[in-house]
């Protein structure tokens, strides 16, 4: 069952209740943290310092369909930066995870981020955009424009959340995505950033802002990429 939240986006019961069950079980550890969520907005507890940012499903559209490419993104920001963060993708049976200066690691084995430094043979996902969306035609001759200087197709999965999770994972080289939701790629900031690559906002360094314009490279490849943007 599935109900419009807005143009081009869909809330199922699946995301309500994953959301509630993930509340109701950080709750019990941290009662007190703030909380930012996808389905449920902004909730100002008594520690504004420690925010838990989630989204019960990242990938919304592919599980509607039955494309087994979604998950599960649980961020955790201290003051103003994000310090731990955990993205599951439960078809593959895979999490990955990081926390500032501890590394990441996807199940129990150590992610580093590709060693490629030939931006023309990078492999690169992106998303977006939606539609309608008034953005849209930028948004394609910037696809086009960086379609020209790499020989693999671009790609573009569907979930912001395994798209920055595969790039610290090594297995993408770079990821950009224009007016993304902070709750999308909270958790990817710290993987990527902990697997030794690099993430920047393209309009400005506020992640809270209501959309982000996202880049994160294997940092090899960043100044090429970041340049075409």
């Amino acid at each position: 069952q599935v109900s419009k939240k807005g143009p081009a986006d869909f809330v199922t019961n699946a995301d309500i209740k994953a959301e509630k069950i993930i509340i109701e079980e950080l709750k019990k550890a941290k009662p007190n943290y703030s909380i930012i969520s996808e389905e449920s907005g902004e909730e100002n507890n008594k520690d504004k310092d420690n925010t838990w940012i989630i989204d019960p499903i990242d990938g919304t559209v592919n599980f509607l369909h039955g494309v087994p490419h979604f998950a599960i993104s649980i961020a955790h920001k201290f003051e103003n930066e994000i310090i731990s963060g955990l993205i599951f993708d439960p078809i593959k049976n895979e999490i990955f995870f990081a926390e500032k200066g501890n590394g990441a690691y996807l199940n129990n084995s150590r992610m580093r981020v590709s060693n490629k430094s030939d931006f023309k043979n990078a492999c690169l996902v992106t998303g977006g955009p939606r539609s309608p969306n008034a953005e849209k035609k930028p948004i394609f001759e910037e696809y086009q424009k960086i379609s020209m200087k790499v020989h693999n197709p671009i790609r573009k999965f569907g979930s912001a959340a395994l798209d920055m999770a595969y790039v610290a994972a090594g297995r993408f080289d770079g990821y950009w995505q224009r007016g993304i939701n902070y709750w999308d790629i909270a958790a990817g900031i710290i993987l990527v950033r902990e697997s030794g690559g690099f993430v920047d906002s393209l309009n400005g360094d506020d992640y809270m802002q209501k959309k982000i314009d996202i880049v994160a490279t294997n940092s090899k490849i960043h100044k090429e990429l970041k340049g075409l943007l």
